[in-house]
């Protein structure tokens, strides 16, 4: 058998084999926060995979209406009879093919780290989200445990390395900062958690990232929308005149109107 190329795969240190990687998506505290939401009539799930989480979103609210977004069609066809309704497309460059303030909820779990243009991202599920709906996204922790440690032993954090399908970096604080930033009093945190814990196994993990959630390897956040959105996120690189550029999609270079 062909060793896997470097990159390709995760979690091959020798002690990953005492780890439950199911535990970095977190079912449990998908469905905790799913479970906390009142009523939720549509859900969005960005990346859906198998499905696990619109599974998850349908036993506490079985009349819900899925739909999955996916990034090819071999992955779309995984999910024919798990989704009412799926759309293949770019969410880094293409408009998402809902109406504004039209959805309850939008869930990306482990999604966000693979992509760069994370302002134009945010533009869309904000359009996309009623006023009240909630946004629950997963990513990976700069800032958990282990990779505290390895940086400190002058190692490179496992999930961030160069040649790896990661592209961004998060931690709690930094992530809150840019909603704050971006859509000022536009979100708020509802709930948030974190899941798996280097190199324990689960039940030491589910303790240890209860406890210590800012350490934990994912982090999961649950916001809710308070206020009308006028694109924010799409015109903040350019007001903010980042010298990187961020793709804004059909909105002007300043004060985020559309063409």
């Amino acid at each position: 058998m062909n060793k896997p190329m470097f990159g390709s795969t995760g979690g091959q240190h020798p002690l990953a084999r005492w780890v439950d990687h199911n535990e970095t998506y977190g079912p449990h505290l998908v469905s905790r926060m799913v479970n906390g939401i009142a009523r939720i009539d549509s859900v969005v799930d960005i990346g859906a995979g198998s499905g696990r989480d619109l599974a998850l979103v349908k036993r506490r609210h079985p009349n819900a209406k899925t739909i999955a977004i996916e990034a090819s069609k071999t992955f779309a066809e995984g999910l024919r009879g798990k989704a009412d309704e799926i759309h293949v497309l770019d969410i880094e460059r293409s408009e998402f093919p809902f109406e504004p303030d039209s959805v309850d909820l939008v869930i990306a779990n482990q999604i966000l780290e693979h992509t760069k243009e994370v302002f134009w991202i945010f533009d869309q599920v904000t359009r996309a989200l009623k006023v009240g709906g909630h946004f629950l996204f997963a990513v990976p922790n700069v800032a958990s445990f282990h990779n505290r440690l390895l940086l400190l032993a002058g190692v490179h954090p496992t999930q961030y390395k160069m040649c790896s399908p990661h592209v961004r970096t998060f931690s709690k604080a930094d992530t809150i900062k840019f909603l704050n930033a971006c859509f000022p009093d536009g979100y708020e945190l509802v709930d948030f958690g974190g899941s798996q814990f280097f190199p324990l196994p689960k039940p030491l993990a589910r303790v240890a990232s209860s406890v210590f959630p800012t350490m934990a390897v994912s982090i999961f956040f649950l916001i809710r929308k308070k206020r009308a959105y006028t694109s924010e996120f799409a015109s903040y690189p350019s007001l903010a005149q980042f010298e990187t550029n961020f793709w804004a999609g059909p909105y002007a270079a300043e004060g985020g109107q559309r063409y």
